[in-house]
């Protein structure tokens, strides 16, 4: 995706509907300001929650279920909670879609587990229930999930890491999600089956949550850093926390010699590979995941055909400094696929 491309009238209604209040329906269609999208009578009306209106990712995410959504003649009401973890905010925009009226809803839950109760409900009630990104627990709370393999990608970052440190002892910080969330749980496990280690193995000699923010990335390594100044390779959850992480080794002058690798693939830390900030980094595909779901519910609309079990969306390693026996493309490819 070059991000030189001029975008399409639905792609920029999309951003301009980011800045509306996140637990509030928005209409992001063409010709509605009533508080639901409208692209013509009888057309399909498919919900889009996710987990904020304001990270990159799931402002692409939109831009995708907005696109696909103009391209089958659908409609596309959204929501999003006021941060992520924001599971209240999530319910209830579930109420309200069901209420308006959706065929399905499409959803990256902030709560993997507490969000279930108002899936089940809303499935009761004949609407298709997609999970986008990040799966519930369990998985069959949901008719569908599209998203990447966390593990995969988690373990794609672990294999380059333990290539790159060529035999040197390693000790390992990971600047984590969140307790429970289970994206930040699977990618966290896939880094360490990459690297060949278990959950105790002493070369994590810091572990420290950061909510996948820039800021508290920052701090997390710094209280690493104070713990063991000899960290040599960091995992992040996401690439503002591995920004942030940079910040704080930047700051000690280790920013060289710390390597320091991440899952997500959108630009701006794609940029950073191809800067040097960081060493490699797990591309996803939100924009897929979110025309896929909508797809997934036209099709349900159309003739009752579930969506159902796990799509993969898929995972590349970018890397501009390869690693033997571990496949990767450049920067080049990586910045002409990134999001955000």
């Amino acid at each position: 995706m070059s991000r030189t491309t001029r975008l399409p009238l639905s792609l920029l209604r999309a951003a301009a509907c980011t800045g509306i209040a996140a637990l509030t329906l928005t209409a992001c269609g063409s010709g509605s300001g009533s508080g639901s999208a409208s692209t013509g009578s009888g057309s399909v009306k498919v919900g889009l929650i996710t987990k904020t209106d304001t990270n990159p990712f799931f402002v692409k995410m939109k831009e995708g279920a907005e696109q696909a959504a103009k391209e089958n003649g659908a409609q596309l009401v959204s929501a999003a909670g006021k941060f992520d973890g924001d599971n209240a905010g999530q319910v209830t925009a579930i109420e309200n879609m069901v209420a308006s009226g959706v065929k399905g809803i499409l959803i990256t839950p902030s709560d993997s587990k507490a969000i279930v109760p108002a899936i089940e409900k809303a499935r009761a009630k004949g609407v298709l229930v997609i999970a986008l990104d990040t799966p519930t627990e369990p998985e069959s709370a949901v008719d569908a999930l599209f998203a990447t393999d966390n593990v995969k990608a988690g373990e794609l970052i672990g294999q380059y890491a333990k290539a790159a440190m060529q035999g040197k002892t390693a000790k390992i910080a990971t600047l984590d999600l969140a307790p429970g969330v289970s994206v930040g749980v699977q990618r966290h496990e896939g880094f360490l089956k990459g690297f060949g280690i278990g959950e105790k193995d002493p070369a994590v000699v810091c572990s420290q949550d950061t909510g996948g923010d820039q800021a508290k990335g920052q701090t997390a390594m710094e209280n690493c850093l104070q713990k063991e100044p000899g960290i040599n390779v960091v995992y992040t959850i996401n690439e503002p926390a591995a920004l942030g992480a940079y910040t704080a080794l930047k700051a000690k002058g280790r920013e060289k010699d710390v390597l320091i690798v991440s899952v997500d693939g959108g630009c701006t830390g794609t940029q950073a590979v191809k800067d040097g900030k960081i060493a490699a980094t797990s591309q996803q595909y939100p924009l897929k995941m979110a025309a896929e779901g909508v797809k997934a519910v036209v099709t349900y609309a159309e003739d009752g055909k579930k969506a159902s079990g796990y799509t993969d969306t898929g995972v590349t390693l970018i890397s501009d400094k390869a690693q033997a026996g571990v496949t990767s493309k450049d920067t080049a490819y990586g910045l002409e696929n990134c999001w955000g």
